[in-house]
């Protein structure tokens, strides 16, 4: 229950004024908790800023145990017009000689015959049915069925029974595309069998499995389209183009029976009724019929259709073996839509149509010859191919060759003309023959000093960046008439004089501080104790026989200074001995490199500012400035509920007080009226 406060309505005093005063009195000890709390907060902040700092070299430490700070090469070609070379950190220092280069490795390519007119009047942007081919263009009539199935049982995959006869199928799973085989027995990974009877599809073992998508086209002899159209729609999408108009077409609407009649323009044909009546037009290009008159009420439609399509295949011989797809068009397409189907469907073939020609070449996106002894390099099937689109496989086809050429005295190919060779990638530009004249190709592969030396000069810098971020913090002045400034104290000063005083109250928290200083002293002795493990040499297994050292200034904390001259000439002389300075392994500290050493002790550093001071994601109990935190934040809570009572109890003197007075008063008042009254 709170308590009644009167204010000075008797005593005449600023009671408001003397509680808050005599409050400020009894929180001076709160504020000297905010202060500590504000203290521990930029200290927690400075120990997490140094780990920052850590991290990041952390990651440059990183960099120097790898193999390619070492061992960057560079590479000279005597002869850059005919054999260029790069390599890796991987390569050896050494040399090679390339004396000949019989035959530059080149792709399969196949140009079909002529003109696909004989008026040069083809647009490929227009459907197949809007051309004229010189070589003719043969349709068949059925319906392009497509059907994705999710493999959940890889032995019981099936298609619609009803594929028509004689038809070829297209199979893909996971993009790669699969060959029809005549039987079951003996499969290729590359094949897949299909059986007209039941529609199951069985691939190789191990072909596909569960999880995998199968996409499948096939043709049926007609398609079915059954839509449930609202009131007030009059078109019906067939969704299907390229219908066939001297083939099935019949068409249902609540009983009664549709047909098709005269053409009225281009691709645009009447539907007609019994009696011969236009009821709407249908646009073979697009599939859809248009009705003269909206359903006035939810209508059920059934069409039965015919397409126009042809089917080809093509494949290839490629690195990572046989590809194959086949391929379906409606008389609806393009040829810009056939040469971008072929063209992404991952084949390793690649079609171009030339407009100005009006010719078609295929050419296999890999250099090299793999087909051996099976055959040409590109296949096709399918009379649009072969006529239609004039690829005859007597003329203008060239199976891919393999770069041959002799290196080192051993005569050897390649698939393509830019190839690894121990750890080296060379690229053949010419063909050349230097045992009849001039001299070979010397390809050399020495150290690349001067980018080890850059390597570790950043490094150097780098840890300078460190230690002078570590040292400042060590060092830094304590001012110990600053301590953080309250409410009211903010209250009169400027933002500058603010800023100006926070400063100073911020500075010298790590002064001197443990974590800090052990942290100079470890990386002081991790560079410059001894590296001797097996790798080790006696010249250069301490940091100064390589030309680092550390300053003068005792007062840097530790920095290092380079003698450039000294650090690449040992690099020059001996880069392995510096390589394993700094990144060579072994158990102990003593056999362990700068690079490893430096790291365990950034570790252990970055652990013990965790444990002291923890990190964004962690809660205050899991570290220990945090703890302090939360046992203040109890303290601050307890006493201000203290503060809370001893302002009550202040409030109910001065209320009994004020009580008094009035009482005092009122019976003066009376007594006053009193001795008047006998007057």
């Amino acid at each position: 229950m709170s308590t009644m406060r009167i204010s000075g309505f008797a005593s005449g005093m600023d009671i408001d004024t003397m509680v808050k005063d005599l409050m400020k009195a009894e929180s001076i000890p709160l504020q000297s908790m905010q202060k500590e709390k504000q203290t521990l907060q930029w200290k927690r902040d400075d120990y997490r800023n140094i780990n920052k700092l850590l991290l990041d070299f952390k990651d440059k430490l990183l960099e120097m145990r790898m193999t390619t700070s070492y061992r960057a090469r560079q590479v000279s070609s005597t002869n850059e017009d005919r054999v260029s070379a790069t390599a890796s950190s991987a390569a050896s220092q050494t040399s090679f000689s390339i004396s000949k280069v019989d035959q530059l490795a080149t792709s399969a390519s196949w140009l079909n015959k002529g003109s696909l007119t004989s008026d040069k009047s083809f647009n490929a942007s227009k459907s197949l049915s809007s051309n004229t081919f010189a070589g003719g263009l043969t349709w068949e009539k059925g319906y392009v069925n497509k059907q994705n199935i999710n493999v959940d049982d890889v032995n019981a995959i099936t298609l619609d029974t009803n594929v028509k006869a004689g038809t070829d199928i297209s199979v893909v799973v996971n993009g790669k595309g699969f060959k029809v085989a005549d039987s079951a027995d003996n499969l290729e990974a590359n094949e897949v069998y299909f059986d007209q009877a039941t529609g199951k599809l069985t691939f190789a073992e191990g072909a596909i499995k569960k999880g995998d998508t199968v996409q499948a086209q096939y043709i049926t002899d007609t398609g079915t389209v059954t839509k449930s159209l609202s009131e007030g729609s009059n078109t019906i999408a067939l969704g299907a183009g390229g219908i066939a108009t001297d083939g099935t077409f019949s068409m249902t609407i609540d009983g009664d029976t549709f047909s098709l009649g005269n053409q009225t323009e281009g691709t645009k044909y009447e539907v007609t009724d019994s009696s011969g009546a236009k009821v709407g037009v249908l646009d073979t290009k697009t599939g859809n019929i248009v009705m003269d008159e909206a359903f006035t009420e939810k209508t059920d439609v059934s069409v039965t259709f015919q397409q126009n399509y042809t089917s080809f295949s093509v494949g290839a011989n490629t690195s990572n073996g046989d590809t194959h797809r086949q391929f379906f068009a409606t008389e609806n397409e393009s040829l810009n839509q056939i040469v971008s189907n072929v063209n992404s469907a991952n084949l390793g073939v690649s079609m171009l149509y030339d407009s100005f020609t009006e010719r078609i070449s295929l050419t296999r996106t890999e250099t090299g010859e793999f087909s051996g002894d099976a055959g040409a390099d590109i296949q096709l099937s399918g009379g649009f191919l072969t006529d239609t689109l004039q690829f005859d496989a007597t003329q203008n086809y060239t199976d891919g060759q393999n770069a041959k050429f002799t290196i080192n005295g051993l005569d050897t190919e390649r698939n393509s003309n830019t190839f690894q060779l121990d750890g080296v990638t060379f690229e053949l530009k010419q063909t050349f023959d230097t045992t009849l004249e001039g001299q070979p190709v010397s390809v050399n592969i020495s150290n690349d000093s001067e980018a080890v030396f850059e390597n570790i000069k950043e490094f150097v810098e780098t840890y300078n960046t460190l230690i002078d971020a570590i040292n400042s913090k060590a060092t830094e002045t304590y001012y110990r008439d600053y301590e953080p400034l309250t409410d009211d104290q903010r209250e009169e000063l400027t933002d500058k004089q603010q800023e100006d005083w926070e400063d100073k109250a911020k500075s010298g928290l790590l002064r001197n501080d443990p974590i800090l200083r052990d942290i100079l002293s470890s990386m002081r002795t991790d560079f410059y104790s001894p590296v001797n493990n097996d790798a080790s040499t006696g010249v250069f297994n301490q940091l100064a026989a390589i030309g680092i050292t550390t300053t003068k200034d005792y007062m840097s904390g530790g920095k290092l200074e380079i003698n450039e001259a000294k650090l690449k000439e040992a690099i020059e002389s001996d880069p392995d001995a510096v390589e394993n300075l700094f990144r060579g392994d072994g158990t102990t500290h003593g056999e362990k490199g700068i690079a490893h050493r430096l790291t365990d002790t950034v570790n252990g550093a970055m652990d013990k500012i965790y444990e002291r001071a923890g990190r964004a994601s962690y809660s205050n109990h899991q570290f220990t400035l945090g703890r302090n935190l939360d046992d203040l934040d109890k303290q601050m809570t307890r006493f201000q509920d203290r503060l809370t009572q001893i302002e009550d109890r202040y409030w109910r003197q001065f209320t009994a007080m004020e009580k008094a007075i009035a009482q005092y008063n009122n019976q003066a008042s009376y007594l006053m009226q009193q001795f008047g009254g006998t007057q």
